[in-house]
C-alpha cells in the first residue's frame, strides 16, 4: 500500500490485447488497431505510452509514472519491442498471453506483476487503443485519484450526448477531492434512459481505466472471485521469463475463467471509486468514429493514405500500403482499402463491419 510521507509512483499497464474488427480491413488479428497511426502520426500504443510518461501532473508532489508494463497476445511481441523501441519508452516488462482471457485475468496479472516489480507502487491499467486529446486533464485526474489508494478508482468520462454504446457510472458521495464512491454501474442504455442519464447528472461514460493498489486489487477478487484470483496468480507465478518478456504458459492460462474486471469486481466491490474527468476521451471503436475525430477536408471527408475524392462529401475515404483509390459523386460513405480486402459501407452503418469480419471468418472455416 502507498504510504502518506512517501512519493506516490504510479506503473502504467498497458492492455494491448483485441483485434479492432471494426475497424477492419485496417485493424486485423496480425496487426490490430492499437499498432497503426489512426488519430495522430503515431499509433495509439505509441502515443499511450509517451502520455504516460515523467510526473503524473506538473505540481510538486505529485505521483510520478514509472516505465509501463505491457500485456499482449504473444504474436506481438515483436511490433510490441519495436513500436516501443522507435519512441524511446523501456518498459519494465511485456507479458505475453497466449490467447485471451478478459480484462479479470489482466487486472489480476497488471496487480502480481506491479506488486513483484516495483512494490509500494500504484497501478494505472488502461487499454492501448483510446484517444485523449486532453492528457494534462487526465494526468489531474490521476493525481486526484491516487490519493484514495485504498479505493480501486475508475475514470468516468463526461459524458458529450445520449451515447448508448457504452456503459455508465452513477457518482455517490464525495471521498476527495474530486473521487466519488459509486452508487452504481449501469449496462448499456437504450436512448431514452441515456438521455435521463444526461438530465439528472452525476452519470459517466464508463471508460475502462482504473488506479488501484495490488493488494487491494488482488483482494478484491479474492473475495468476489476467488477462482479467478488463484488461478490468475498461479498463471503469472509459473510464467517463465525471458529478458523484459514474461511468457505465461497455455494451460495454466486457459484455466482461468474468462471475465470482466467490471463484472467479477467492480460491480461488486465496496471499494469502487470515481473520478470524473473530461480529457478528450475517444474509444475509437469504427470508422464513424475515426471519421468524426479527424481532420477532414472543406467537404467533410477525412481523406488518408493515396485517395482522390471527387464530388464526394461527408466520407471517410482511407488508402493503406499504397492502394489507390477513388471515388465519385458519393455522400457519407466509408471507403477503406487494402492490399489484403476492401469496404465500402454508408457511415451511418460503420458498426456492421463486426458483422462483415464474422461472416468472412465463419466462410474461411
Amino acid at each position: 500500500m502507498t504510504g502518506t510521507n512517501r512519493a506516490i509512483e504510479i506503473v502504467p499497464v498497458i492492455m494491448s490485447g483485441g483485434s479492432g474488427t471494426r475497424l477492419w480491413p485496417l485493424s486485423t488479428d496480425v496487426r490490430p488497431k492499437q499498432f497503426h497511426a489512426l488519430a495522430s502520426p503515431r499509433t495509439m500504443l505509441q502515443e499511450t505510452a509517451l502520455r504516460l510518461a515523467g510526473p503524473a501532473h506538473a505540481e510538486d508532489g505529485a505521483p510520478s509514472f514509472l516505465p509501463p508494463v505491457i500485456i499482449c497476445n504473444r504474436s506481438h511481441e515483436r511490433v510490441i519491442e519495436t513500436q516501443l523501441a522507435e519512441v524511446g519508452v523501456q518498459p519494465l516488462a511485456v507479458v505475453l498471453e497466449p490467447f485471451g482471457r478478459n480484462t479479470a485475468a489482466v487486472a489480476v496479472t497488471a496487480a502480481r506483476m506491479v506488486q513483484t516489480l516495483k512494490p509500494g507502487a500504484l497501478v494505472l491499467l488502461l487499454p492501448a487503443d483510446h484517444v485523449i486529446a486532453d492528457p494534462e486533464a487526465f494526468h489531474a485526474a490521476i493525481a486526484r485519484a491516487a490519493h484514495t489508494p485504498d479505493r480501486i478508482v475508475t475514470f468516468g468520462i463526461a459524458p458529450t450526448g445520449p451515447e448508448t454504446g457504452f456503459g455508465y457510472i452513477q457518482r455517490a458521495e464525495a471521498l476527495a477531492d474530486g473521487v466519488f464512491g459509486v452508487a452504481r454501474f449501469a449496462e448499456k442504455p437504450r436512448l431514452e434512459v441515456a438521455r435521463a442519464y444526461l438530465a439528472e447528472g452525476g452519470y459517466y461514460w464508463n471508460g475502462g481505466i482504473f488506479l488501484f493498489a495490488p493488494e487491494v486489487m488482488l483482494a478484491e477478487m479474492a473475495t468476489h472471485r476467488p477462482d479467478i484470483h488463484a488461478s490468475g496468480l498461479e498463471a503469472v507465478d509459473a510464467a517463465g521469463r525471458d529478458g523484459l518478456f514474461v511468457r505465461l504458459d497455455d494451460g495454466r492460462f486457459i484455466a482461468i475463467p474468462s471475465e470482466s474486471v467490471d463484472v467479477a469486481v467492480m460491480e461488486r466491490t465496496r471499494l469502487a471509486a470515481v473520478a470524473p474527468c473530461d480529457i478528450g476521451w475517444a474509444d475509437v471503436g469504427s470508422w464513424s468514429e475515426l471519421w468524426r475525430l479527424g481532420g477532414k477536408d472543406g467537404d467533410h471527408n477525412l481523406i488518408r493514405g493515396d485517395a482522390v475524392a471527387l464530388d464526394t462529401q461527408g466520407s471517410l475515404v482511407w488508402s493503406d500500403d499504397g492502394m489507390e483509390v477513388g471515388v465519385v459523386g458519393l455522400r457519407d460513405v466509408v471507403v477503406v482499402a487494402t492490399p489484403g480486402a476492401v469496404i465500402v459501407l454508408p457511415r451511418d452503418r460503420a458498426q456492421e463491419v463486426k458483422t462483415i469480419v464474422e461472416r468472412l471468418r465463419a466462410r474461411r472455416c
